[in-house]
């Protein structure tokens, strides 16, 4: 039976963090001219062609097709029928469709099955430290990637974050769960049917006039942009576990690595633009992510969508997690900028709390420190951290409709038309 701590923990994380990566997202484009080699890449041969101008043909050509059909409503209460891997897909789909998502739910030949199931045993064992990465990392910092929190706002996604969270904490939770890519798993319908609403979206985002009064581009969610999401996820996390000292065996690592790989190439993005190792995953990264960050009115107003789900929930000795709790844990992962860009204050007690507290729990979690022997801030803290992913959990899903369905958007933010 899957560990409930975990559950929750993944979950959160996927529901804070994922922003970027179901449904509408998309990341802000580089400036720099374009000179990673497909060479580092898992195709280890490519065109080389600048990903800011590739976007996902065959996808967008098809759901293109269905909205002006008008058949996306019915083809949405079909598909939410569809919700693991190796089932057959729903009767009455059109033949267009139902090809293309045959071809897009078979896992790519580079997958290695063995690297698949050690990644499983890793997101077991670094349960806790990925949701807060998730979560906290990759999550936070997609509201300051300026196209990225543009495409969320101004989308159908942007009406009701609560929903859009609780759809995109699939991302987060699926792949770490025993099944993943398996039969009774559902992470590759998630991917396709993300795959399927990215694609709405760059069909109906540039009809919005509040998006285009704004975007710096003519159509969203290019490959570069779904790359700078990618490295948001599991990029930043591997950096953020490293930086606090995480033991993590090579076998691990890779192993992470891999299962996001298929992630990536699952979700439409091209196999000459997936980093074959971490070492061409941070290069690529210092590219396309690092120089695009940057504050912008949307992601503001989202990140502060995201702080005020801070709610009280019963249960537990912590029966609450506060705005200063979300506002101190995001200025303890993302620093100081990125903070003053998301106008998130300072809060003396839980800021202590985390710079000192966090990388010796750690330690203590691991093993290699004793919690007598730890500072008394620490010692008070420690259980803590625990509590406030657990209530955290609870706040996010709180809201759910289960079962979730991700759908193709048939409008762009109601409040903006």
């Amino acid at each position: 039976m899957e560990n409930p701590s975990r559950r929750n923990v993944l979950i959160t994380g996927g529901a804070v963090g994922a922003l970027g990566a179901l449904s509408v997202a998309t990341p802000a484009q580089a400036s720099s001219l374009w000179t990673w080699s497909p060479t580092g890449s898992v195709a280890g041969a490519g065109a080389g062609a600048d990903p800011k101008g590739v976007w996902d043909d065959e996808a967008d050509q098809l759901v293109a097709s269905l909205l002006e059909r008008g058949v996306v409503p019915d083809v949405n209460r079909k598909l939410a029928q569809w919700t693991k891997n190796g089932q057959t897909l729903p009767s009455g789909l059109p033949a267009d469709l139902r090809d293309f998502i045959e071809r897009a739910r078979q896992l790519p030949s580079w997958t290695d099955q063995a690297k698949l199931t050690q990644a499983v045993d890793f997101n077991e064992r670094r349960g806790l430290y990925l949701g807060v990465t998730y979560g906290f990392a990759s999550g936070m910092m997609s509201t300051v990637i300026p196209r990225e929190a543009r495409a969320v706002y101004y989308s159908k996604g942007g009406a009701d974050m609560r929903d859009r969270i609780t759809k995109t904490a699939k991302l987060g939770y699926d792949i770490g769960t025993a099944n993943a890519y398996g039969a009774n798993g559902e992470m590759i319908v998630t991917c396709v049917k993300t795959r399927l609403a990215h694609a709405g979206v760059r069909h109906l985002l540039p009809q919005s006039p509040h998006w285009t009064s704004v975007a710096d581009e003519e159509k969203p969610i290019s490959q570069a942009d779904m790359m700078v999401t990618w490295h948001s996820l599991p990029t930043t996390v591997m950096q953020n576990l490293v930086k606090w000292k995480v033991p993590i065996p090579a076998a691990d690592s890779e192993a992470f690595l891999h299962s996001w790989q298929v992630c990536a190439h699952m979700l439409g993005i091209k196999d000459e633009y997936i980093p074959n190792s971490w070492s061409e995953a941070n290069s690529q990264a210092k590219q396309v992510l690092d120089p695009i960050l940057a504050p912008t009115p949307e992601g503001i107003k989202l990140a502060d969508m995201l702080l005020n789900l801070a709610t009280i929930v019963p249960g537990g000795p912590l029966r609450y997690v506060t705005k200063p709790i979300l506002g101190a844990l995001t200025r303890y992962v993302l620093g100081d900028e990125i903070a003053g860009w998301l106008n998130i204050r300072r809060y003396p007690l839980w800021d202590t709390i985390f710079e000192v507290g966090w990388e010796p729990f750690v330690r203590i979690r691991e093993g290699l420190l004793e919690l007598e022997d730890a500072p008394g801030i620490v010692q008070a803290s420690y259980w803590a951290f625990d509590e406030i992913l657990r209530v955290a959990a609870l706040l996010v899903l709180s809201g759910a409709d289960y079962p979730i369905s991700i759908e193709i958007p048939t409008g762009n933010n109601p409040d903006y038309e």
